[in-house]
């Protein structure tokens, strides 16, 4: 990663203290289910768990279930990698889904069910026997994410270890959400060319910080004329 991709996206393009980069439940619950349901367990908790911390205290069935789903999914990385911790994050996991009913169109019950087994035998683990994660009815996929959610998984597999720099790639979501009305489309396209092309990420990931590059430079040579 060069000083450019390191640290050149802070407080330009992108503004986390904006309500409006900050993803919704809906959007986090169904990113989170694809990261889940492509074997990607530590994105998916990264934005299960991120949101939560977020959410408004009023949506406290929002907090519980992005709480729960995403102890969830820590016991089953933890669990496939045969660390014993996955029981207690299995329990977690359980009593925070226990009293949640199915908001925002998630299916819980196989869910608990998994949580149930974890903490009874996390050995029985497997990455392929894990259920998928349904949202109204679907098991959500890279394939059919709306770009509101592709916005949320993007740079969290990124902060998973995946190629890219996180804060260039939630940059480049921004984008992307600004594009939508304008005719242009270069990072919506780009953005799913990541999530859909695992072996290509490391080429997206960097031509998407050049479009983040030009894009900041743009800004600051507007602001230099005020």
């Amino acid at each position: 990663m060069t000083d450019r991709d390191a640290g050149s996206h802070d407080g330009r393009v992108r503004d986390d203290t904006n309500p409006a980069s900050r993803p919704t439940a809906p959007a986090a619950l169904t990113a989170g289910a694809a990261l889940f349901n492509e074997g990607n367990f530590s994105a998916a908790r990264d934005v299960w768990e991120t949101t939560a911390e977020s959410a408004d205290e009023e949506s406290g069935e929002d907090e519980r279930l992005l709480r729960g789903l995403a102890a969830t999914a820590a016991a089953t990385r933890l669990a496939v990698d045969g660390d014993p911790e996955a029981v207690v994050r299995a329990e977690t996991a359980v009593a925070a889904l226990g009293g949640v009913s199915d908001p925002h169109g998630a299916a819980l019950a196989p869910v608990r069910e998994w949580g149930e087994r974890l903490a009874a035998d996390p050995e029985d683990a497997d990455a392929s026997r894990t259920p998928r994660i349904r949202v109204d009815g679907d098991a959500p996929r890279f394939d059919g994410l709306s770009l509101a959610a592709a916005r949320v998984a993007t740079p969290a597999l990124a902060r998973a270890g995946e190629p890219g720099d996180p804060e260039a790639l939630a940059a480049a979501a921004d984008l992307a959400e600004a594009e939508r009305g304008t005719g242009r489309t270069r990072f919506a396209e780009l953005l799913f060319a990541y999530l859909r092309t695992p072996d290509a990420r490391p080429q997206v990931a960097a031509r998407l910080a050049d479009h983040v590059a030009i894009e900041e430079r743009k800004r600051r040579d507007v602001d230099g004329l005020f």
